[in-house]
């Protein structure tokens, strides 16, 4: 039987678009997820750089981009993610 080219995805909820930043983001700085609470500020509470931000950001461009075709993080956006939550918010209303 032949593989299913094309898989329709349900959209990404809330919880799903955390847990994506959440694991990129432990990734990129080598620490455990579980570590990364929603309120953590990327520079205060996580000491994330600017270059982490934007290896952050083409992660989840990458992961996301297979999902919603075209779906791109706007270079103007990246100074008002603050934080995890904005980070997730942010995404959640690209996806809408």
């Amino acid at each position: 039987m032949p593989a299913e080219t094309h898989v329709e995805q349900s959209p990404i909820g809330r919880d799903e678009v955390l847990k994506i930043v959440r694991d990129r983001l432990a990734e990129i700085l080598e620490i455990e997820p579980d570590d990364i609470r929603e309120g953590d500020s990327f520079q205060d509470d996580l000491d994330a750089d600017s270059l982490a931000l934007i290896e952050l950001v083409e992660a989840i461009e990458e992961e996301l981009g297979e999902r919603s075709i075209g779906f791109r993080i706007e270079d103007d956006d990246l100074e008002d993610l603050k934080t995890v939550r904005d980070a997730v918010d942010y995404v959640v209303g690209r996806l809408g």
